[in-house]
């Protein structure tokens, strides 16, 4: 609850009931406009027909008036319409100057008075006068006004009937009491569903600035929770979890890889410091200073060989597609460049090399010196677990524009468990750990991690004796070699 009264949920809320009093206002006063307009002309309308009907009946008054009318009887006259009709009236002459009027004569204090003149021209141009107006002080206050000449074959006089505004009044109550109650139902339920929507789309993100926190701290394992909803919120809590799923990846790659490295330095820079405290001190035998030397100095290339492994990975993650999209290279000339430069290592171990190879270039998009490496790599793998005096089967051919590579040897077969584990870094196998000192288990890893980055996919399959590698890389529509920046 605390973190709902804080920061951005206070925020959006009082935007949506901000938002939800505006559109109440507006709604409000609209249509209290349509129905005042709409109140008054009926209104309007009633009292002009009820001073009609009062005219009518006054007419036959009009020659007495002439003549000397007595004013209470008119007076009775005016108060028993004004009754019926439920509005106040007023007889004026033809000047203006009030005769008589509804009310009963002690209590009438507008005879005498005269009502404005602009009333009387607007009457004699259009035959009405309509208005909110106190009548030139004939009404405490301004009251809504109808007059109408009184012709009895010529105009002798006005009638004038007024409404304080009672009916209204009693109507704009009614719509205020209805209005307000409606208002503050439309309001609380507004305010719930906010509350409510806030707080179902507030709490993923409140999820993710506790898991980024978290995450600082190197617990990378918080998740959010999208409560399976499909919305942009859930789709960016989806993909905060993508990124902490990648962030876990990440450490805990890092820190195998910190393991496996110490390790990998551990052993070699004991043996060299061991052995060459040994024949400081004089525990080695002289005779023997030669064998120990000649094994630091192994020990020494092994380091040599894992931190040039190492910046060889650094440099081969620094490779964006981008960059190996606008290279190309012959594949033919990689392979047999790579063969000829394992020709002593393979003749070394009596091994033989089949090769099924096209006679025309393989032109390929990608980097040529990052693929040179995987095929050497390969190839060097393979020479060093054949078995002595067999064959090493190396094959490029073409299939649906793309170019494929397989190395074969035979030699002791990788358990199925240990096939998808080949791949990683400084991953070896007991076995393989004892019989490959010249190894720092990057080579696959880095054969990996190049292809990758061209889009490429790696197989290896072991059965029964015989390994074997195969990747692919996309054919170029160029036939000349281009260098980096698309040059040739």
């Amino acid at each position: 609850m605390r973190e709902l009264l804080s920061g951005v949920y206070v925020k959006n809320f009082i935007i949506i009931v901000l938002l939800i009093a505006v559109c109440l206002l507006v709604m409000g006063m609209a249509f209290a406009g349509i129905s005042y307009s709409f109140t008054l002309r009926e209104q309007l309308e009633s009292m002009t027909q009820a001073a009609g009907t009062a005219g009518s009946m006054l007419r036959s008054y009009a020659q007495q008036w002439q003549s000397g009318l007595d004013s209470l009887n008119m007076g009775a006259t005016l108060t028993w319409m004004s009754d019926l009709a439920g509005y106040h009236m007023l007889v004026t002459d033809i000047q203006g100057q009030i005769l008589n009027c509804s009310d009963e004569v002690a209590n009438c204090y507008h005879l005498g008075l005269s009502v404005p003149a602009d009333a009387v021209a607007r009457i004699n141009r259009s035959g009405f006068y309509r208005g909110l107006t106190t009548l030139n002080g004939a009404f405490e206050s301004p009251r809504y006004v109808v007059g109408m000449a009184l012709p009895a074959g010529r105009n002798v006089g006005y009638i004038f009937l007024s409404d304080a505004g009672g009916p209204l009044r009693g109507i704009w109550a009614g719509y205020a009491r209805i209005f307000l109650f409606a208002a503050v139902v439309v309001s609380i339920l507004g305010g719930v569903m906010a509350y409510v929507v806030i707080r179902k789309t507030g709490r993923p993100i409140k999820e993710m600035s506790d898991a980024a926190r978290s995450y600082s701290r190197g617990d990378f394992t918080p998740r959010v929770h999208t409560g399976g909803r499909r919305d942009e919120v859930s789709e960016l809590a989806e993909a905060f979890n993508v990124m902490a799923d990648s962030l876990q990846r990440s450490e805990k790659s890092r820190r195998e890889l910190i393991a496996n490295v110490s390790h990998e330095l551990k052993t070699p820079m004991t043996t060299i410091a061991g052995f060459a405290d040994g024949i400081l001190d004089g525990t080695v035998p002289r005779e023997r200073e030669g064998e120990y030397l000649q094994i630091i100095s192994s020990e020494t290339k092994r380091l040599s060989r894992l931190v040039r492994g190492m910046l060889d990975m650094s440099q081969l993650q620094s490779l964006t597609p981008m960059e190996l999209q606008s290279r190309s290279f012959d594949l033919l000339e990689v392979v047999c460049q790579s063969l000829l430069s394992l020709e002593g290592k393979i003749t070394s171990r009596n091994l033989d090399v089949d090769t099924v190879l096209p006679e025309e270039p393989v032109y390929v998009v990608g980097d040529g010196d990052a693929i040179t490496q995987v095929v050497h790599n390969l190839l060097d793998n393979a020479a060093k677990f054949a078995t002595p005096g067999t064959k090493i089967v190396l094959k490029l051919w073409r299939e649906e524009g793309r170019a494929f590579v397989s190395v074969a040897n035979r030699g002791e077969t990788i358990p199925k468990e240990e096939l998808p584990l080949i791949f990683e870094r400084f991953h070896k196998t007991d076995k393989s750990r004892s019989m490959d000192r010249d190894g720092v288990g990057l080579g696959l890893y880095i054969v990996k991690t190049i292809l990758d980055s061209h889009g490429s996919t790696i197989y290896v399959t072991s059965r029964d004796g015989l390994t074997t590698f195969q990747f692919d890389l996309k054919l170029s529509k160029n036939r000349t070699p281009q260098a980096e920046g698309g040059k040739s």
